[in-house]
């Protein structure tokens, strides 16, 4: 019920768009305003951008000491080009330009007219065609890892900014609890997205003074393994599945500088990392689906594709070991994983 809700408000909210086109060409266009775009899931507020810029001030002495605060422009659609991004705070009187960096990341300035116009950050880019993300870096992480204090902040910032374009599982949430940092941040089940930079495989959680690290759930991958090809639009994750990650920034138990290592898809296994047991590299769909049954399946844009298990609905999954098994685009297992419960 909750699905064909959503579905009704998203679809509502972009079937707006023609109407707003129509009204603004009955008036005529805005001379000082060169943005062929209207309001809709790619802009964001600029109001609700401040307010998470101001979450940030106040949080990040806390949760991410000398951290830094960036925006990022991430695609939603196969064909969105993120190359020459023309991206402005319009309002009613203003249009400030807001330069993007290479790596698609920018900042924003503070602006009181803008502020009290209620202006829109806007990009040249069709409807949902991009998601954004803030990210909080701190000093002294190593390269390729990310600080659990920082992804934290992320969450908040990013919530509080209004930065998810698009999300089937938030959207089951009711009331302030899709829009509250507090309550989306701190459950659970508030499945705020994270994205690697290349195709993941496997996370390993390293608490400080650890020798060891901890083995992240595997269904912490790819939104969990649980979004069908059919609600891809309506995720954030559409194009980046393979990239999606959730962090365990509710987790008390884990502390700020708690650092997150990433194994990728292309990565050659680690020797000492546990592989499922029956299955070797080269086996076919077939083979694995006699050993272990079937599975949650993910199908990713360059044919590759993940069987998580237990399956996501399996009501007796407490107590089971988590079996992850990477097919290539011919359906040959590349590699496996085991994680014990």
């Amino acid at each position: 019920m909750w699905r064909l809700i959503y579905r009704a408000c998203v679809l509502g909210g972009l079937a707006a768009a023609p109407v707003v086109q129509a009204q603004e060409a009955a008036s005529g266009p805005m001379q000082s305003v060169a943005v062929t775009s209207t309001r809709d899931p790619v802009d964001k507020s600029y109001r609700r951008m401040l307010r998470g810029m101001d979450r940030f001030a106040r949080q990040q002495p806390a949760l991410a000491p000398g951290a830094t605060l960036r925006f990022r422009l991430l695609p939603r659609l196969d064909t969105t080009r993120m190359d020459g991004i023309d991206l402005k705070v319009v309002g009613d009187s203003v249009a400030l330009p807001v330069p993007v960096a290479p790596d698609h990341s920018f900042t924003l300035e503070r602006n009181d007219q803008a502020g009290r116009e209620d202006a829109a950050l806007v990009a040249n880019r069709r409807t949902t065609s991009m998601t954004w993300r803030a990210d909080v870096r701190s000093p002294g992480v190593p390269d390729g890892m990310r600080r659990l204090g920082d992804l934290r902040l992320e969450c908040l910032v990013g919530v509080e900014a209004g930065l998810v374009s698009n999300n089937a599982h938030l959207f089951a949430w009711l009331g302030d609890l899709l829009t509250n940092p507090d309550k989306v941040c701190a459950d659970p089940d508030g499945r705020y997205l994270f994205f690697t930079e290349r195709p993941v495989f496997a996370i390993t959680l390293h608490r400080p003074g650890a020798p060891e690290g901890t083995p992240a759930p595997l269904h912490a991958l790819y939104a969990g393994g649980t979004v069908k090809p059919a609600d891809l639009p309506f995720c954030d994750c559409q194009v980046l599945l393979d990239r999606s990650y959730y962090a365990p920034v509710w987790d008390g138990a884990w502390p700020d500088d708690t650092l997150l290592s990433f194994e990728y898809m292309d990565d050659p296994a680690p020797p000492d990392a546990p592989a499922v047991p029956g299955i070797a590299a080269g086996q076919s769909r077939e083979e694995v689906r006699v050993v272990l049954g079937a599975g949650s399946v993910v199908a990713f844009r360059d044919g590759r594709e993940a069987w998580l298990y237990p399956r996501a609905d399996d009501r007796k999954a407490a107590g089971k070991p988590e079996y992850l098994v990477l097919f290539d685009a011919e359906g040959r297992v590349l590699k496996s994983r085991l994680r014990p419960r």
